[in-house]
This record gives structure tokens, sequence and C-alpha cells, in this order.
């Protein structure tokens, strides 16, 4: 029981629920969760679902090949600067819809705008993988080749947690499992 509304929640992860390979530029991450594919698709693509778990951010997208992709900030979000909290851009990603297969694949070519930092560094792939592996249970696989970009890669891994940046991925997933099978998805 959820102790602050006394209602069932799903049960808390860690990172070791969260499978995880990485190389010098691809990052690797996987879970699975109790949904269909028709949901989990839903809730990494609708903003009205996207605002609900992880970073809250509102994903809006041309459901298309070469379709625009971007994610404003939620409200409020502020970034841990040098000298303490700052306000976060509007946009924090910006990109092109690659790949647009629903409801198993969703790739984009985006640039991660929270700072300057960041910012600068090229454009990356972000792939998301979804298979069905029974009725009722999926796999979701995030696919993030950062080359050239070791700023975005320590704030995917959640490296830079500590330093208030967020699980990153990892996170992002626990997030999305936690609502898929809570009671809280009903809407």
């Amino acid at each position: 029981m959820d102790e602050r509304e006394g209602t069932d929640v799903a049960p808390r992860l860690t990172d070791a629920d969260v499978q995880s390979v990485s190389t010098t530029t691809q990052h690797v991450y996987r879970v699975e969760i109790e949904a269909t594919a028709a949901r989990i698709w839903t809730a990494i693509t609708d903003p009205e679902w996207t605002v609900r778990y992880g970073y809250r951010g509102a994903v809006q997208m041309e459901h298309r090949v070469g379709g625009e992709y971007t994610v404003h900030k939620p409200e409020g979000l502020r970034i841990q600067g040098d000298e303490g909290p700052l306000p976060a851009p509007e946009v924090l990603i910006t990109g092109v819809v690659t790949v647009y297969d629903p409801p198993r694949r969703l790739s984009v070519l985006m640039r991660f705008l929270v700072d300057s930092e960041a910012s600068a560094e090229p454009a990356t792939h972000v792939r998301y993988e979804v298979d069905q592996l029974s009725a009722t249970r999926c796999s979701l696989t995030i696919v993030h080749d950062v080359e050239g970009a070791p700023r975005l890669a320590a704030v995917v891994s959640g490296e830079l947690r500590d330093r208030g940046a967020g699980g990153g991925h990892p996170f992002l997933l626990r997030e999305l499992k936690r609502l898929l099978e809570s009671q809280d998805d009903v809407r």
C-alpha cells in the first residue's frame, strides 16, 4: 500500500531491475512491462502520457518519418548550474523522427538542449523497441547512440544523478513501468 494515498501501487524497482549494456558510444536499457505494445506505444508518443512519468516533459511529434520531435519542459523544472538552480529552457529536446513503425519501433535523431554544454554536442540517435512477449507483457528497449556526446551520455546513464540531472533512461523506464502496471494509468 502507498502510505500517502492508501492505494495499491506497483513494487518499487531498483537500478538492478533495469537491464543495462553500455559500449563506448551506445547505451542499451531494457525492462519488461505488464502491458500491451499498443499501451506502451501510446505512453511513449502521446504528450498526455509523457507528462505522467519520468521527467514529465510533454512530447510533441509528427507521427511520420521526417516528422518533428520536441520535448517541452515540465512546469517548474530547474537545471542545476555551477552557481545554483537555473530555469530550464522551454524546449529540452528537438529532433526528427527517423523510424516510425507503431507500435513496435520509434527512432529519433535528437539534440539535447538543456544547457550550453549539452547543446554544443552533436545530435544523437535514440531508438525505442517494443517487443510483445505474451498477450499482456512486453519488453521495452531504449538504445541510445551517444557518440561524440559525453555530457548526454553521462545524463542518460544516470551518472549525474547526484548533481541534479536525474536518473537517465533507467529512471525513465522504472517510472513508465510503475505507471503502466499501477492503477494510475486509467484515464
